[in-house]
């Protein structure tokens, strides 16, 4: 458990927030804040459907509190000042629309729900919430995330510093119109993916050249993690610090050529276009349960 004293200064000290979804995104989440000493454990609930045994793990392992009964689930939702959304995108619409007897209209509603747009959380509360409409991403649970943020029209100055204030914490946030959180999530809410797979396909590579499998990860990891930094550290354009590695006729230019003959850009373009598609067609379903609920 970590024990930690709320930093007074936190635009977070002192608000209550209840989790309703304890994955992986919701404890990176919450570990960024309890870590960062943004809040007191003690002002974060998590609550879910039924594994009450995921709950007494967050407990112990960061010492909030767990809502395991129906009774401290309705108490959690009805009394915070804050509920992030983090159920299961297929769990989402009658998840919210139960929701609505408990929460106050001045309530803030953030999410974290891929394709769930702020409209159809109106239509499910039946109200103009103040809504945050979040994509954040696995690295996250490291303080390196990337989230993208948008906002209703509900949400106050105070609230805006509020979502900006948790997701900070665990990594770099980016304010977009709501229409671009899809492309946020093909860029980066999957982003981990598409370098993991390459990573799987360095690594594979590696070992077919001779290398054990554990050089070919450990060169893998640090030269995929120095790439990035080099393009963090300089701020120059990833295209020309690869062009400033690519000498004429050498090694990295006929690796280069082979990808551009495999299409590895538009490869790479037509998965985070269809990436983002998938989120829409995944809010479109989400829609379709809101509109059945009513």
């Amino acid at each position: 458990m970590i024990d930690n004293n709320t930093t007074s200064n936190s635009s977070l000290a002192g608000v209550s927030l209840c989790f309703y979804g304890a994955g992986s995104m919701a404890e990176a989440i919450l570990r960024g804040l309890v870590e960062a000493q943004l809040t007191n454990p003690k002002n974060i609930t998590v609550l879910n459907r039924q594994n009450a045994d995921r709950l007494l793990q967050l407990e112990q392992q960061y010492g909030v509190v767990p809502a395991t009964t129906e009774a401290m689930k309705h108490s959690a939702l009805a009394s915070s000042d804050v509920v992030i959304l983090s159920m299961k995108p297929k769990d989402s619409a009658n998840a919210i629309k139960a929701l609505q007897p408990f929460l106050r209209p001045e309530q803030l509603v953030i999410s974290i729900i891929a394709g769930l747009s702020i409209s159809t959380i109106h239509q499910l509360l039946g109200r103009d919430q103040p809504v945050v409409r979040t994509m954040p991403n696995t690295s996250s649970t490291i303080g390196l995330g990337a989230t993208g943020i948008s906002y209703s029209e509900a949400v106050t100055s105070e609230q805006r510093e509020l979502s900006l204030a948790m997701f900070n914490a665990i990594g770099l946030t980016a304010v977009v119109e709501e229409p671009l959180i899809e492309a946020v999530n093909g860029v980066s809410g999957s982003g981990p993916a598409y370098v993991y797979y390459l990573m799987e396909a360095m690594i594979n590579a590696g070992v077919q050249l001779g290398l054990t499998p554990e050089a070919a990860k450990d060169l893998t990891v640090q030269t995929v993690r120095g790439a990035a930094e080099m393009v963090f550290s300089t701020g120059e354009n990833p295209g020309e610090l690869r062009r400033k590695v690519t000498s004429p006729n050498g090694t990295t230019q006929a690796a280069i050529e082979t990808l551009d003959e495999f299409s590895f850009q538009e490869g790479m373009n037509k998965a985070i276009v269809r990436c983002a598609e998938r989120a829409r067609e995944m809010g479109d379903a989400i829609r379709a349960e809101a509109i059945k609920a009513e």
